[in-house]
């Protein structure tokens, strides 16, 4: 009997605690302290600290699924093999067991435990490169050849498969395009002191009567497992890290290192022993939804399946991202969400779907997941208002915005009729058109481009967003330097108090709420805040409380100046961070005990809380859409 994702999931990490494994929860899709990336887009991103040597505060053993989000993949959906989101299963050793316990365990889960045939499972091995003084990995081939026989498989190693095909072959040489890791690629862009080392993919075999090398773009060449032709699933990979760059080449360290990365959505294809990702168990529910709302079915059309799929997959991005603090936006993570959410809208009109599917997705999605991802549950309500605040704001302009794009080809056909002239690009500033104006991201403009045989002036749509921004920044500068009005004693306290305005909120609402802006009198502190829901009088209550008591402490302000990337590494909070020179002013709230506040920011504040007063919220109201403001006193009694 077939086992659910769900039960495999669970399965995966039982089977390594039972080996004296950690298990330990996933680290957000948003990295903390990873200013190099947007996103957590590898299961080994979050361990890089400790595959480099510093000490897991859980042991040497580890094991976890951790949710992964690589955006650079966006404009692969459509095919059957790529998604944006996965769930990537990983242990890890981290200078304790090494090769031959990681292939024994690796090779009894999934041909034992998940009742893989191993008739149909190959395996990749390094080649090695007497250039970089790395010799080929038979010692990998040795332990996968004694497994196989212990199956009744016979299990040759065979190189050049990508000249000569298969060959018979069960194991594979690669050179270290496909066969190793190290976190700067290949063994020449590795940096001296960077660890990395060969790894062992285990593929699964759709097998050859599906024809789909024959269907492929690949079909002059010969096929193998590393083909790219889809007969071949690579659904788990073996990294040995036993090397590290030297001045003078490679130098095997002295603790190795085991990661091992196996996808769930790709596993679960393999034991379905379907071709087609969107087939897994995962999308059953989000599939059937879309079937009902667009009274087509899935796998029928061409055309129609690829909108099935980019829908499937964005939507269930969507979802994770807004429960790890990606609420759809212009800028960052949130330009991403946006993106993924707009193009999900967009594919569902081609299904004949005008609004709605996007809210009833998600709930599948928190219902399919919540089990083991109990983010998405406790924040059930806030993702759902999100997305359909977006798709409503979205769905106010894609129409005009339609329009807007047709009326282009439609002149530039005229065009073509008086000239015979024809037009090949749409010029940079009527693409920031309809970003500005329609709420089009500049990548949906390109599709729409390219159904129609154009191309963008990227450069032109570049020019035309820098001085947009310029005459934003022209105009804010009209505004109060850093929203105070004047230095005086008492705006200086209220400048304080919003800090821990700040502080109380998050701690009462949660880490998606950030500063939207600000403006402080004498008399008054104005505070716009990002969230959507009005607060309630016990919130307000609660965070009014968490101020009085920090200032009742009498805590110190102090200041440090550090690199502007030192305090993004340190999690410092901060808006509007591009505003602020290289070197940074951080300000410091606390006691010796407590930690009340630690913010980017210009100054002034107070020496010590002590003579602030007592903090007393007046109002709060909306701003804007998906802003509340709160306006507040300092009552000196």
């Amino acid at each position: 009997m077939k086992i659910s994702s769900q039960e495999m999931r669970e399965k995966f990490l039982s089977y390594y605690e039972a080996r004296g494994h950690t298990r330990v929860p996933s680290a957000s899709l948003i990295p903390e302290n990873d200013p190099t990336t947007l996103f957590t887009g590898s299961g080994m991103q979050p361990m890089v600290p400790f595959l480099l040597g510093e000490k897991h505060p859980s042991g040497t053993r580890i094991v976890d699924s951790q949710k992964c989000f690589r955006a650079a993949d966006i404009d692969d959906i459509g095919d059957n093999r790529h998604t944006t989101f996965f769930e990537m299963l990983g242990n890890w050793s981290l200078g304790d067991y090494f090769k031959s316990e990681q292939i024994q365990w690796a090779f009894n889960l999934y041909i034992n435990e998940f009742g893989l045939d191993p008739k149909r499972v190959y395996i990749s091995v390094y080649r090695g490169n007497e250039a970089f003084g790395i010799p080929r990995d038979d010692e990998a081939v040795g332990l996968w050849q004694e497994l196989f026989a212990a199956s009744g498989v016979e299990a040759p190693a065979i190189d050049m498969a990508e000249e000569k095909g298969m060959q018979g072959g069960r194991i594979f040489y690669y050179n270290e395009k496909e066969n190793w890791w190290s976190r700067a690629g290949v063994p020449e862009k590795m940096p001296v002191g960077e660890p990395g080392g060969p790894d062992s993919e285990m593929f699964w075999d759709f097998g050859e009567h599906l024809g789909l090398h024959e269907k492929s773009e690949w079909t002059e060449s010969p096929c193998h497992p590393a083909c790219d032709c889809g007969r071949f699933l690579e659904f788990a990979n073996n990294v040995f890290m036993q090397y590290k760059k030297t001045e003078d080449g490679f130098e095997e360290l002295a603790h190795k290192n085991i990661d091992f990365g196996g996808g769930l959505e790709r596993i679960a294809v393999a034991i379905n022993d379907t071709p087609d990702v969107f087939m897994g168990d995962l999308f059953d529910g989000i599939r059937e939804k879309i079937e009902q709302f667009s009274g087509k079915k899935y796998g029928e059309n061409e055309k129609e399946t690829k909108a099935f799929r980019v829908i499937m997959d964005h939507l269930r991005v969507v979802v994770f991202l807004i429960a790890d603090g990606a609420t759809p936006s212009n800028k960052d993570q949130g330009y991403f969400t946006r993106r993924m959410l707009r193009r999900a809208i967009r594919f569902a009109r081609d299904l004949g779907i005008d609004s709605g599917l996007s809210a009833e997705v998600a709930q599948v999605v928190i219902a399919e997941y919540s089990s083991h991802y109990s983010e998405l549950a406790t924040q059930k309500d806030f993702i759902i208002t999100e997305i359909e605040n977006e798709e409503k704001q979205f769905l106010t302009t894609l129409e005009k915005g339609i329009k807007e794009f047709e009326k282009l080809i439609a002149g530039f056909q005229i065009a073509f009729e008086r000239s015979g002239k024809k037009v090949t690009q749409i010029a940079g500033p009527k693409a920031f058109k309809l970003y500005d104006t329609y709420g089009f991201p500049v990548e949906l403009t390109a599709e729409l481009a390219e159904e129609n045989g154009l191309t963008i002036d990227m450069e032109g749509f570049e020019k035309a967003f820098e001085e947009h921004k310029a005459l934003s920044r022209a105009g804010a500068e009209q505004k109060f330097k850093g929203g105070l009005a004047d230095a005086s004693e008492a705006t200086t306290e209220l400048h304080t108090a919003t800090h821990l305005l700040l502080a109380g909120l998050r701690k009462v609402l949660g880490n998606h709420v950030f500063q939207k802006g600000s403006n402080i009198t004498a008399e008054r502190l104005r505070f716009d805040f990002s969230q959507e829901d009005k607060m309630t009088a016990e919130q307000l209550q609660e965070v009014e409380d968490f101020v009085n008591a920090a200032i009742a402490t009498g805590f110190d302000v102090t200041i440090s100046e550090m690199p502007k990337q030192e305090a993004l590494d340190m999690g410092v909070v901060g808006s509007f961070w591009e505003k602020y020179p290289d070197v940074v002013k951080v300000y410091t709230m606390k006691t010796q005990t407590e930690m009340f506040s630690i913010e980017l920011c210009g100054g002034p504040h107070v020496a010590n809380s002590k003579d602030m007063g007592r903090f007393k919220i007046k109002k709060e109201e909306a701003s804007s859409r998906g802003v509340r403001r709160i306006k507040a006193v300092l009552i000196k009694d």
